[in-house]
């Protein structure tokens, strides 16, 4: 019996040095839990908006910027609204910290890095 495959949606996190080690860590399949002070993982609708937190945030403040292409269920995807955090293209979802574990089952393969900055 094969398994049928569901449709899934692309996301990208800008991320620096510290949390792309966790995802290492957790084998490229998962987001580590948030710290007290983050209490709201957000993942980006597009890859410009993406590179341009890696580039011009995470390089300034870490020394280093990550761009990351995941795939999750959209079905589950679907509880998020999509967030407009500035102009038009610049989309987020705001996913509660509680709600990482469960977010994190419904990722589709691994996370990738495709973009570094330094």
């Amino acid at each position: 019996m094969t398994r049928q495959s569901r449709p899934t949606t692309t996301l990208w996190r800008p991320t620096g040095p510290v949390e792309l080690a966790l995802v290492r860590d957790l084998a490229w399949r998962a987001w580590p839990p948030r710290l007290p002070e983050q209490p709201i993982f957000y993942p980006v609708l597009n890859e410009d908006y993406a590179v341009r937190i890696a580039r011009d945030w995470n390089v300034k403040h870490d020394g280093a910027g990550y761009v990351t292409r995941f795939e999750v269920d959209s079905a589950f995807l679907s509880r998020y609204p999509v967030q407009r955090a500035g102009g038009r293209t610049i989309l987020e979802l705001w996913v509660p910290a509680e709600e990482l574990p469960e977010f994190n089952a419904h990722i589709v393969g691994r996370i990738e890095v495709v973009h570094e900055f330094r």
